[in-house]
């Protein structure tokens, strides 16, 4: 299998657009509750490249573990689920 097969991939929204070419996208996975058994949902927000800016807040998208693109930028966007 290639190096590209094995990139993470990852589901969820568009929480922020302020910056240029960078989207703020926060991914939701459920999980169990060690000591109570229970559904808990964790949150967790990544910073993605978006090259023309065309994605807006509430855009539902895949992103893509990439090569660091900067400080913070890990993950680009592959394409939109809406």
């Amino acid at each position: 299998m290639t190096a590209r097969g094995l990139r993470k991939k990852r589901i969820g929204i568009v929480v922020s657009d302020k910056m240029d070419k960078t989207v703020v996208v926060e991914v939701t996975r459920t999980m169990m509750d060690r000591t109570y058994k229970k559904v808990v949902r964790r949150k967790k927000r990544y910073k993605a490249h978006d090259g023309e800016n065309q994605y807006k807040i509430g855009d539902k998208v895949t992103i893509m573990e990439t090569r660091p693109l900067s400080k913070d930028k890990r993950w680009r966007i592959v394409n939109s689920m809406t």
